[in-house]
């Protein structure tokens, strides 16, 4: 049998409008403690922290997108890194994506 072939860059991709979305949706008490659950408390930092400057950005500008579209960069990148440091956690990332909201 054939072992499917993982590209960690889409991977990554789709955790980060994952992420991204789930930061300031009302799904995000839940989507977190999964983070924390199966990733660990630093990634869980960095959400929290991507919740909170999407949070201000909202409030400042309005809904201006820039703040969207810098937090996906940061969360495609990181999540990047993580999986070709942890390829293990690829599995974890993967179920955060696919968990219906």
């Amino acid at each position: 049998m054939a072992v499917p072939v993982i590209h960690q860059p889409r991977v990554a991709w789709e955790g980060a409008r994952a992420f991204v979305r789930a930061a300031c949706g009302p799904e995000y008490a839940a989507f977190a403690g999964q983070v924390v659950s199966r990733l660990g408390e630093d990634l869980y930092g960095e959400l929290s922290d991507t919740r909170a400057r999407l949070l201000d950005a909202r409030t400042q500008t309005g809904g201006d997108r820039r703040m969207t579209d810098i937090e996906l960069g940061r969360w495609r990148v990181r999540l990047e890194d993580l999986l070709r440091t942890h390829p293990e956690l690829t599995g974890a990332v993967q179920d955060l994506i696919a968990e219906p909201r």
